[in-house]
């Protein structure tokens, strides 16, 4: 899987995030379904499971960049600079 970058506006944003939340999934997973929709493609919810099995798997210290999942652009210059 690759990671990639999208920018939004904040309607469609706004629009995206209330969508995912109401179907119980990530935004990530909600615009992966709705590409693989537009293109034609077609993933199993078995298939969609293996994808992610590593979720879950491990704990890390976030230290006083918590939570990292927001704050990973200042993780990573931070783990950089040593």
């Amino acid at each position: 899987m690759k990671r990639t970058q999208v920018q939004l506006d904040d309607a469609t944003f706004e629009m995206l995030r209330r969508k995912a939340f109401d179907r119980g999934i990530s935004m990530a997973g909600l615009v992966r379904d709705a590409l693989h929709e537009y293109l034609g493609l077609r993933v199993t919810k078995l298939r969609r499971i293996q994808q992610f099995q590593f979720i879950g798997s491990g704990r890390s210290e976030q230290g006083d960049l918590a939570p990292v999942s927001e704050c990973h652009d200042e993780a990573l210059a931070e783990d950089s600079s040593q």
